[in-house]
């Protein structure tokens, strides 16, 4: 039997969800970017230190576990005035389970969810992008946008709100 729960992460969890982000990103984005903007991205973003600077910065990160095991965090920012979804990146293997509305559900009841919120996914993560429209998003814009070394993120920009 499948226990979901979720929580606000702490900065001691950061090497876990830094793990986690290498796991999902080399499982789910090959097929949608090259491994050497993965790699890229996964240093500059999604590591510990990338992580802990978020934090400070003043990004909320969020968890979710099946029974013990974390398969899902997100990060979210308030922005003057909307929120910011940086991050929201679920265990691959736990995809169409349900676990993904549920724990956009529980995000929505840490912040005020009557404010907007944006978010960007890149144009051909599908998957994603049928995700965010189910939940209420619609595309506001689209862009090219430039994260350095060479690479850029082409990318809808969604909102909700």
């Amino acid at each position: 039997m499948m226990h979901l729960s979720f929580r606000p992460a702490t900065i001691t969890e950061i090497p876990v969800i830094d793990q986690l982000a290498q796991k999902i990103w080399r499982e789910h984005y090959p097929a949608i970017i090259s491994v050497e903007q993965i790699e890229f991205m996964l240093l500059n973003r999604y590591s510990v230190k990338a992580i802990e600077e978020s934090m400070k910065r003043g990004e909320k990160y969020f968890l979710a576990y099946v029974n013990d095991d974390i398969v899902a965090y997100s990060s979210i920012e308030w922005k003057n005035d909307f929120y910011y979804l940086h991050k929201f990146y679920l265990d691959v293997s736990k995809h169409r389970n349900g676990i993904g509305k549920q724990f956009f559900d529980y995000l929505l009841s840490q912040i005020d969810s009557s404010k907007t919120i944006k978010l960007q996914v890149n144009r051909t993560n599908y998957k994603a992008i049928n995700f965010y429209l189910k939940l209420g998003f619609v595309i506001e814009t689209v862009g090219d946008f430039d994260i350095g070394g060479g690479y850029f993120m082409n990318d809808f920009v969604m909102r909700r709100g």
